[in-house]
C-alpha cells in the first residue's frame, strides 16, 4: 500500500511520524503465551500509573494535543491507547478478540500509540490517505456502530474512511480468515525511533504468535 500523509494533517501536526508494518500470517482464536505478556505489562502499569498520569505518556498527550487542535474532545472520543491503558488501571479485564487484535493492543500499550489493525485484502484501492475527518462522513467502527468522526484523523482507501486512533472501520477489519496483516503507527509525538520500536516489537509479536517471519515495516511522513 502506498501511504499518504495529507497537508490537513501537516498542518496540525507537522512531526508526525508513522509507520506500516505488512506480513503474511495465520491468526488464532487464543494464545496463551500471548496473554501472559499482556498479563505482565498490565500488572507492571497497575504500579506505576493511574487514570491521570497516563495521559503524560507521550504518544498519548501527543495524539491527545491533535484531537484539541481538530475541534475533538479526547475525554471523549479517547485515544485506543489510552482507552486500553485505562481499563486495565480502572481494575477490567481486557477483550479478548483474537490473537492478532490481541496483539496490537498489547503493542499499542506498551509504546503508547494508537494503532490499526487492517485486513488488508479488504481495502479498496492500492493508496491509503491520511486526513481529518469531515461532518457528516460515514464511519462504522467496530463494535461501536456508526460514529461521528468529524475532526478525528482518519485513514482512507478508495472507498472511505477505515481507522481513526479511537476506533478502526467494521469494513476492513481483522478476522480469523486474516492473512495479509496491515499494521499502522501513528506517531504524533514525532519520536522516530520509538515509532521504529514499535513496529519491530509488533513484528516479533506476530513472528512469535502468528506462524510469520515477521514481514516488513517502512516509516512515512
Amino acid at each position: 500500500m502506498k501511504i499518504i500523509v495529507s497537508s490537513e494533517i501537516e498542518a496540525v501536526c507537522p512531526q508526525f511520524v508513522g509507520a506500516c508494518v505488512e506480513a503474511q500470517v495465520e491468526n488464532s482464536t487464543f494464545s496463551q503465551g500471548l496473554w501472559d505478556e499482556i498479563g505482565q505489562l498490565s500488572q507492571r502499569y497497575c504500579q506505576s500509573l493511574t487514570t491521570e498520569t497516563l495521559k503524560d505518556i507521550s504518544g498519548i498527550a501527543a495524539t491527545r494535543r491533535v484531537y484539541r487542535v481538530c475541534g475533538k474532545d479526547p475525554s471523549r472520543y479517547r485515544p485506543a491507547s489510552e482507552a486500553l491503558i485505562r481499563r486495565i488501571l480502572q481494575g477490567k479485564p481486557l477483550y479478548q478478540i483474537d490473537t492478532l487484535v490481541d496483539l496490537i493492543n498489547l503493542a499499542s500499550m506498551a509504546y503508547g500509540y494508537s494503532i490499526g489493525g487492517f485486513d488488508a485484502s479488504k481495502f479498496v484501492g492500492d493508496t491509503l490517505t491520511l486526513g481529518i475527518g469531515r461532518e457528516g462522513e460515514p464511519y462504522e467502527g467496530i463494535g461501536r456502530g456508526f460514529i461521528n468522526i468529524q475532526g478525528l484523523p482518519v485513514y482512507r482507501d478508495a472507498l472511505g474512511g477505515v481507522g481513526t486512533p479511537t476506533s478502526d472501520n467494521e469494513r476492513t477489519k481483522i478476522d480469523l480468515q486474516t492473512r495479509h496483516l496491515l499494521v499502522l503507527i501513528n506517531g504524533y509525538d514525532g519520536n522516530l525511533s520509538q515509532v521504529e520500536a514499535n513496529a519491530r516489537y509488533i513484528q516479533t509479536l506476530i513472528s512469535r504468535y502468528c506462524q510469520s517471519d515477521g514481514g516488513q515495516y517502512l516509516v512515512y511522513r
